[in-house]
């Protein structure tokens, strides 16, 4: 294990280069041909299908297509590109601080958020990180050889992380030759944290799910979670409810029995006959909406009732031309990734299911493996970092601005006049009918 902050095998190509603060390590590409590859494109639907606006040609920001609305939903524009040749990007995971991303050279690199500047890497010799997240000053990773590792980032000046634990611990002397229960067999494809009880949760290509008890250090539960690779997993954070997903193209949810570090089976989600990749989470107080993409280009969508806590089939996305590779939720905001090398963003309605997609970003050049999202500002509009990886072996950081619906508008509209209202009333001063009629008299008080 190395921690280094020299010179990255990366050309940085920057939109928006008099504005951001880059490290001398990166080098800006000077040809056209590398202004060409970053610029934001109109999209390939918007084109055929959509009108779009005139807009001035300095400008980095492209108009999404919109459905008869007389001003656009979204802008959005490509604020950095970073080509590695050291292997695709498999994740990547955001904190307040830092942007993680973990590929198949070892590496472990770490971003500065917002402005893209590297702090420096971690090399391990383990083999590939496929998975990563980060959750407080924890980040947690899987590699090559099947274990785990949980990484302290709490210094954020200067990036030297800590090592703090490694899953399964190494056996005593005495229990080699054993057959070892604790440890997956394949790549540890997908890994979730659950923040009240302190479990993480991992799945495998070997088609088992495993839960960690992080301050005992030690696995409490292993089960056969599918009958094919087990792809994605999320929890919701509320009920404690286990989400997985397979190639053998069923979602499965599981809870932990009350006191105990068992997990059982509550429903299977069996809508596609073809494997589904990813999963995403939609929480809110009064909704629960999970997300899933496979293979076929669809993301199917399942709302959670409130009196069973069952779910529900509420649908499905349709756009991608190939499989969903990855899914990330923000606010209302749904983002996919697809094998067909686009981005998608997708607005649900509140209070039903209807879904628009905002835009379609085509700026890479291969398959969008994953995608982190984080939020800017909401003042006004809402303001994104989207981070995608893409099996181009390009890094890219998106910034986008959603305007508010019309109806989010007026009843921002209506609240900011009765405020005004009030305000006006509170300053008329209320004058007492005494004095007003002492003073009509010119009485002396």
């Amino acid at each position: 294990m190395e921690f280094s902050g020299e010179k990255a095998h990366w050309n940085l190509v920057d939109e928006e280069r008099k504005h951001i603060n880059l490290p001398r390590r990166f080098s800006f590409g000077n040809n056209e041909a590398d202004s060409d590859f970053t610029s934001a494109r109109t999209s390939c639907v918007s084109a055929a299908s959509f009108p779009l606006w005139p807009i001035s040609p300095e400008t980095p920001w492209t108009r999404s297509p919109v459905r008869a609305s007389s001003s656009p939903p979204l802008l959005y524009h490509c604020l950095a590109s970073l080509h590695r040749s050291e292997g695709n990007i498999f994740s990547i995971a955001v904190t307040n601080d830092f942007v993680f991303t973990g590929s198949a050279s070892s590496r472990i690199h770490a971003w500065k958020q917002p402005d893209c500047t590297e702090m420096g890497h971690i090399k391990a010799t383990s083999g590939e990180i496929r998975a990563i997240l980060a959750y407080g000053k924890m980040l947690f990773t899987t590699h090559g050889d099947y274990k785990i590792r949980v990484w302290d980032v709490s210094l954020t000046e200067n990036f030297r992380p800590k090592k703090t634990i490694t899953l399964p611990r190494r056996r005593s002397f005495f229990s080699y030759g054993k057959k070892n229960n604790q440890q997956h067999r394949d790549s540890i494809s997908c890994i979730s944290y659950n923040h009240k009880e302190k479990l993480l949760y991992t799945g495998s290509w070997d088609k088992t799910v495993k839960v960690w008890k992080i301050s005992e250090k030690r696995c409490v539960d292993s089960f056969v979670a599918h009958e094919g690779h087990v792809n994605a997993i999320v929890l919701n954070q509320e009920d404690g409810c286990v989400f997985t997903c397979s190639s053998d193209g069923t979602v499965k949810i599981w809870r932990r029995v009350f006191r105990e570090s068992s997990h059982i089976l509550t429903m299977t989600l069996k809508f596609q006959p073809s494997p589904v990749n990813t999963l995403a989470l939609y929480l809110s107080p009064s909704e629960c909406i999970l997300y899933s993409g496979s293979s076929d280009g669809l993301i199917n969508f399942w709302e959670k009732e409130r009196m069973s806590s069952r779910y529900n089939h509420g649908g499905f996305l349709q756009g991608h031309h190939f499989a969903v590779l990855c899914l990330a939720t923000i606010k209302d905001l749904i983002l996919s990734g697809s094998e067909d090398a686009t981005i998608r963003i997708w607005r649900r309605e509140a209070g039903n299911s209807f879904h628009s997609c905002l835009a379609v970003i085509d700026g890479h050049h291969g398959p969008v493996k994953c995608l982190a999202a984080a939020l800017e500002t909401e003042e006004i509009m809402m303001g994104l970092l989207v981070y995608s990886a893409s099996l181009d072996q390009t890094f890219k950081v998106w910034r986008v601005k959603v305007y508010p619906t019309e109806k989010e508008t007026l009843e921002k509209s209506e609240a900011n006049d009765q405020h005004s209202k009030t305000t006006d009333c509170k300053m008329i001063p209320v004058l007492s009918p005494s004095w007003v009629e002492r003073k009509i008299q010119g009485s002396d008080f």
